[in-house]
């Protein structure tokens, strides 16, 4: 798929996020929508996995480190045939299957995850078993910026440089907003280039708002140079729902009935312009 295509896709599996948040009445919404285009780039075009593939040694894996944002992941999931909409449909019903965080009892999700900090430990254990079995595939880990404060993953950042895993992606969603505010005034991260760089790791940007810069930095990925990569994906919090973008008190709010309409409206609309243009 190339970017309006991809770009296309993402508004239709927004659009159906946010139906999906707003149904369970829970969800973590606006860190959904800074994620989603990335989700999508690797689940549709990036990533060698498909629903047919789910136990193929050779698979690529991904691990949502940001689990609370999980809405978006069993959004990209429905979208490529892994989970029927009516299972999405279940979230936030008794005895559903889907929780709040990525569970391996849902088809296509490699490990449970959500404790903020460990994603990348286990993604550079994936990926060292990978050099060791001799295997082909590459290992994905979305990682949150607020979820940066946890030294776990510093001591995962240490040993991907010391393993050489070339093999190994790791993406911050730069959206620079948690929960209690501002990520630079609750434990500043930047430069983050300069931070992984020191740990040895092959530091890339991209705006993770644009279909083509996210296409064009990961195919100028070097899966060779003996070196983890990490791409800071520049993002905004509640991106695509004009009401949601840049403000804090979406990490985890909840829209009403005229709010919902509001942005299904304006998702719509991009989705129709789009369909015309391709």
């Amino acid at each position: 798929m190339n970017a309006k295509e991809l770009t296309l896709q993402s508004e239709k599996n927004r659009k159906r996020l946010v139906e999906v948040v707003y149904n369970a009445k829970a969800g973590h919404i606006g860190g959904d929508l800074s994620c989603l285009n990335v989700m999508t780039a690797l689940y549709s075009e990036v990533m060698n996995i498909s629903p047919a593939q789910v136990n193929d040694p050779d698979r690529d894996r991904f691990i949502l480190s940001k689990g609370h944002c999980v809405e978006s992941l069993y959004t990209v999931l429905e979208s490529r045939g892994f989970i029927k909409p009516e299972l999405t449909d279940t979230l936030g019903k008794f005895g559903s299957v889907l929780s709040g965080h990525p569970t391996i009892d849902v088809n296509g999700i490699e490990v449970c995850s959500g404790a903020l900090g460990h994603g990348l430990s286990i993604g550079v254990g994936m990926a060292l078993a990978a050099k060791m079995d001799k295997r082909s595939y590459k290992t994905f880990v979305m990682m949150g910026d607020g979820e940066q404060g946890e030294g776990s993953i510093y001591e995962a950042a240490m040993a991907g440089h010391q393993y050489k895993l070339d093999n190994l992606v790791a993406i911050i969603d730069r959206n620079h907003l948690q929960i209690s505010g501002n990520t630079e005034d609750v434990m500043a991260l930047d430069s983050i280039r300069e931070r992984w760089s020191a740990f040895g790791w092959d530091v890339k940007e991209m705006n993770g708002d644009d279909m083509q810069s996210i296409l064009d930095t990961f195919a100028s990925i070097d899966y060779a140079n003996r070196k983890p990569h990490l791409l800071v994906s520049n993002t905004t919090k509640g991106f695509g729902v004009s009401y949601m973008e840049n403000v804090a008190s979406w990490h985890h709010g909840m829209p009403n009935e005229e709010q919902y309409q509001q942005a299904i409206a304006e998702i719509s609309a991009r989705i129709a312009s789009l369909e015309k243009n391709i």
